[in-house]
């Protein structure tokens, strides 16, 4: 049965049995006071502020027995997965891979690199750890929804310019049709989270669609 979501640039007609629930990155470094994201200079009360409505969208989702997906943005400890293009960028007191507030940065089983416990995957979601910044490179990504017969994504998370918005391109160009949840996606700078969501949806939704999640949620709970 096809729910009929008024987003933007036109209504999505979301199919529950071919759809998925994408969630980029909530981990504990990037959305928690004393984490990387704070420690780099940003208001992380900004990621903050999205996680009751994307706790509210992931509860719903769950109840509509729709497919969830977790990424987290993770590196192997000997960083042989992390190219020196990404490992020398960024800010130099502070590198991925070097000691932060909740262990090493963006490694793999770090304490801060864990997704936070109000999102906390459940058994029989997928978690993914990616290397890049979308979600599809050198993960498998596209293989596990191909299997599961998926060909909608619906997007959650941050940072929206960043993995969100690559994920949503990967995507893209994989075929999938991507609905971008305005409420449950931040950016630590609010004008290019703006930025994105006018892309993502520009000329006729050239990337996908854009809606707030009260519009999903309203289309669940009418099933």
């Amino acid at each position: 049965m096809s729910l009929n979501i008024p987003a933007l640039p036109f209504d999505y007609p979301l199919d529950m049995a071919r759809a998925a629930l994408v969630i980029i990155d909530m981990q504990r470094d990037f959305i928690e006071p004393g984490g990387f994201g704070e420690t780099l200079g940003n208001n992380v009360a900004l990621l903050e502020a999205i996680v009751p409505a994307s706790q509210a969208m992931l509860a719903a989702w769950r109840q509509a027995g729709g497919l969830v997906v977790h990424t987290r943005e993770a590196h192997k400890p000997d960083l042989s997965d992390c190219p020196p293009a990404k490992l020398n960028r960024g800010s130099p007191a502070l590198r991925i891979g070097d000691v932060g507030n909740m262990g090493r940065i963006l490694i793999a089983g770090e304490p801060g690199n864990q997704i936070i416990d109000a999102l906390a995957p459940v058994a029989g979601e997928i978690v993914i750890d990616k290397p890049g910044k979308g979600a599809f490179y050198a993960t498998g990504l596209h293989e596990m929804l191909q299997q599961r017969g998926i060909q909608q994504l619906l997007f959650m998370g941050v940072t929206t310019e960043v993995c969100v918005q690559t994920t949503m391109r990967e995507a893209n160009d994989r075929g999938y049709d991507g609905l971008l949840l305005e409420d449950c996606t931040e950016s630590y700078f609010p004008q290019f989270k703006a930025a994105t969501l006018e892309m993502v949806r520009a000329q006729g939704g050239i990337v996908g669609w854009t809606a707030p999640s009260t519009a999903v949620l309203r289309a669940l709970a009418a099933l």
